[in-house]
């Protein structure tokens, strides 16, 4: 079971955007994340008139390392691991500090 899932927010632990906060746009592949304003860098285009697209520097956003990331936790603030549990015969992910269900509204 994934631990990072798209559409969570976690929270930066190195690097140079560390103790940012994001939402995962996608999981790249097994160990790489986008994140939402993260890891953004200045790309330099050349023009392609076959494609119709103006050269420039634009923003792009790579991703980042699993491992550098960690999910939010709302109820503390901070950043939190991530456990299973098998609740009701189905598997959740649940907060290592809490107990609490990853994604429940309560």
């Amino acid at each position: 079971m994934e631990k990072i899932r798209k559409g969570d927010e976690v929270i930066v632990l190195t690097g140079r955007d560390k103790k940012r906060r994001g939402t995962v746009l996608q999981r790249v592949d097994a160990d790489h994340v986008l994140v939402e304003g993260i890891n953004v860098v200045k790309k330099h285009v050349k023009p392609n008139p076959m494609a119709g697209s103006q050269g420039g520097i634009v923003d792009k956003t790579l991703p980042i390392h699993i491992s550098n990331v960690a999910i939010f936790n709302p109820e503390t603030g901070a950043a939190d691991r991530v456990g299973v549990k098998e609740v009701d015969g189905r598997k959740v992910r649940v907060f290592r500090s809490s107990g609490a269900v990853v994604g429940a509204k309560a």
